[in-house]
């Protein structure tokens, strides 16, 4: 029963812990030319921190509510390909200073975040749903790594 609390629980952790030692906000980043839109960098942390908790939560109730093995393995293969293109950005956009690299590789994410909520909703509507902020803040960062890229391209 707390197997899949724990393991949930542990990968958002990781990946929350992943991902700020991965951004470095430094001298490169502040000098980037920003839209307007961009959120203060404060916002970061506790926006992930909400959204890794509710795919954490997500997770578990998917687990939970999957009729069988074969249902199991599905929720195990969308969450951990999500997670792998997870950890991918930051190290593209942040310490590689390859935004542009890191503009491609936010297509896989975004497609794997999509591949959750429709892969999801069969086993839980509900785990589905709290997909949904993940993606959209996902769609949100697209948009301004997007934007970072245009005002400040080329890079390499």
């Amino acid at each position: 029963m707390w197997t899949p609390i724990i393991v949930a629980g542990g990968g958002a952790l990781f990946l929350g812990v992943l991902g700020g030692l991965m951004t470095p906000i430094g001298t490169w980043y502040r000098s980037l030319a920003k839209p307007s839109l961009q959120p203060p960098d404060w916002l970061f942390g506790p926006a992930w921190t909400i959204i890794l908790g509710l795919a954490a939560w997500s997770a578990v109730t998917a687990w939970n509510a999957a009729p069988d093995q074969a249902a199991r393995t599905d929720v195990i293969i969308l969450f951990a390909t999500n997670a792998l293109f997870h950890a991918l950005w930051s190290p593209l956009f942040f310490r590689a200073r390859r935004p542009d690299w890191a503009l491609i590789e936010v297509i896989f994410l975004w497609s794997s975040l999509v591949a959750l909520v429709v892969g999801l909703w069969p086993i839980s509507p509900f785990a589905s749903l709290l997909i949904l902020p993940y993606l959209l803040w996902v769609s949100f960062a697209a948009w301004l790594n997007y934007a970072i890229v245009r005002l400040n391209g080329p890079f390499g």
